[in-house]
């Protein structure tokens, strides 16, 4: 199983370091509360990502002011694909089972 979707890069203002984000869309986000995976601290679902030629692994992570996931994106991936705040993100995501 694998989503596409694009979505904006934001920064996370409860914190006082850099930690940013994409919102994971709603549609994508009901599918990964519903996929039949081992619980993990948080509620965190492991994933594989791509973003343009940057490909990692990481975990999404439930957000109630978001109403969905929230998948961090991290300096090295931001500065190698040359996004900036507010910048509109190309994703493809794969949870790990």
């Amino acid at each position: 199983m694998q989503f596409t979707f694009s979505a904006r890069l934001w920064q996370w203002a409860a914190r006082t370091d850099a930690w940013w984000f994409v919102t994971v869309p709603p549609d994508v986000s009901d599918e990964l509360a519903e996929l039949p995976l081992p619980p993990r601290g948080f509620g965190s679902v492991k994933v594989t990502v791509t973003v343009g030629a940057t490909t990692w692994s990481t975990s999404v992570f439930p957000s109630e002011e978001q109403k969905g996931y929230v998948l961090p994106v991290k300096r090295a991936v931001r500065v190698a694909e040359k996004i900036a705040d507010g910048g509109v993100v190309d994703v493809v995501l794969t949870p790990v089972r």
